[in-house]
């Protein structure tokens, strides 16, 4: 199997071949190495040298031999070191993270480990560790973050899957700044231990990034299994994810707005995108209205200050605390603010994340899907957002990085299930995503009818200038 064949495939089409015998794991891991070498040189998208052996996995499993790489957001495989995208941190793994021991049940192999800003508060993926990762669309401009990596890799077909996860938007807006499927499940869908009952308050969700529909919906079914003794589990599904995809979801009541929640402009093609979608769902035979919960921008912020909070106490809290002298601005800030920060601090931001769970819940109760732009605007040149810029409060930063990315925080701060989809360009020929939301719970609605706008605005035949 060569690069140009291997890059053809997503996951479930390897899993495929290699079950039917026509090509073996062993063909399939060289062509990924090929691939995951050749990406990097062009967009530095990993954070150091392929693994020399490949992550154990079980070979019976339903995605066996499926190259993905493991994002550098902290100890996640066993043995392998995670820096957190940072000059000043190091940490090896002692033993898997729940979803790791779930990825290796599926049959995956990671290969390396992708690029992060860090402690992953940016939107954008430029490290002083490691420099800037370039967009396979156009080198000048950036890929997201924080699960950027992930997304430039497998927007340039070198793996057709990365892990990541989402605490305001992180697989979401790379996903739509490089033109993949960004999948951030329902709060407790996916495991966050052993060592976590909850990730972030509740704001951050583990998954990755595809380049399909189907992908996404095996990958949940995969790793998606009610995670035993954590504070949050989502209601198990009625049948498997990837049935979702055969069946049809009947009528459905769909909202669409573009107005953001954060003060910011939205790029008139972007906002458009998002309008096209819903013509698009209206034509399939969807009714749609233009409407969209009630929320108060500093409510958004509030909640998202419990991840920034969580982050630097988990860090105040290891064995070796990071010397804040080798850290970058941003961070630097968030560990001083997590020093001082008191519960009745915490209290209110909780207080805000109950408000903003109740608001996106009522209105999904008389909505089945919310459709929104996924960014307010296309990808952004390199150096955007400064995270080493001076001068910052969590709050100052956050509010920052929503004015570029508007739309996504909300749903981790409520915890609904979302979906980026690559459905548009910019006259460029940059990406532009466009997200769906579901009640809590409902990820086969999410992926049924993302299903239907994969069918209606299909995106596998665009392929970027830097794809392997």
């Amino acid at each position: 199997m060569d690069v140009h064949e291997y890059a053809r495939y997503d996951a479930v089409g390897l899993a495929d071949l290699i079950r039917r015998g026509e090509v073996g794991a062993a063909e399939v891991e060289t062509a990924a190495r090929r691939a995951l070498t050749g990406a990097h040189t062009a967009l530095n998208a990993l954070t150091g040298p392929l693994f020399d052996v490949p992550t154990a996995h079980d070979p019976r499993g339903p995605l066996a031999g499926v190259p993905f790489v493991i994002k550098d957001s902290g100890p996640f495989a066993r043995g392998v070191p995670s820096a957190l995208g940072s000059r000043g941190l190091l940490a090896v793994a002692r033993h898997d993270h729940t979803l790791m021991t779930r990825l290796r049940a599926a049959g995956l192999t990671a290969l390396g480990q992708s690029t992060a800003p860090e402690l992953g508060l940016n939107f954008a993926t430029e490290p002083r560790l490691h420099g800037p990762t370039r967009n396979p669309w156009d080198t000048a401009f950036g890929v997201g973050g924080s699960s950027g990596g992930a997304a430039a890799l497998v927007a340039a077909g070198a793996v057709p899957f990365a892990h990541g996860n989402d605490g305001a938007g992180s697989l979401r807006i790379p996903a739509s700044a490089c033109g993949v499927v960004g999948l951030k499940p329902t709060r407790g869908r996916t495991p966050c231990g052993p060592d976590a009952g909850e990730a972030g308050y509740g704001l951050v969700t583990e998954f990755g990034l595809t380049r399909t529909v189907r992908d996404a919906a095996h990958l949940l079914d995969a790793l998606g299994a009610p995670p035993l003794g954590e504070k949050f589990v989502a209601p198990a599904p009625a049948r498997p994810f990837a049935q979702a995809l055969l069946r049809d979801p009947g009528r459905l009541r769909i909202a669409v707005t573009t107005r953001p929640w954060a003060e910011t402009q939205v790029d008139p093609g972007v906002a458009e995108a998002a309008l096209d979608t819903a013509r698009a769902l209206e034509w399939i035979g969807h009714t749609v209205d233009e409407d969209a919960p009630d929320l108060e921008p500093e409510d958004v912020v509030e909640g998202c200050v419990l991840a920034a909070t969580a982050t630097g106490t988990a860090l105040l809290r290891s064995p070796h605390p990071p010397d804040p002298g080798a850290l970058e601005a941003v961070s630097r800030q968030v560990l001083a603010e997590a020093r001082r920060c008191t519960a009745v601090e915490i209290a209110g931001a909780l207080q805000a994340q109950h408000r903003v769970t109740r608001a996106v819940s009522r209105f999904l109760d008389t909505h089945d899907l919310l459709v929104t732009p996924t960014l307010g605007r296309p990808p952004a040149p390199h150096g955007t957002l400064d995270y080493d810029a001076p001068g910052h409060s969590v709050r100052s930063w956050l509010r920052r990085i929503l004015s570029y990315g508007p739309f996504t925080a909300p749903f981790n701060v409520s915890g609904h299930p979302a979906i980026s989809l690559p459905v548009a360009q910019s006259p460029r020929g940059l990406p532009i995503g466009v997200q769906l939301v579901a009640a809590a719970g409902r990820e086969d609605l999410l992926l049924a009818v993302a299903a239907q706008i994969e069918a209606a605005l299909p995106w596998h035949d665009r392929l970027p200038p830097a794809h392997v």
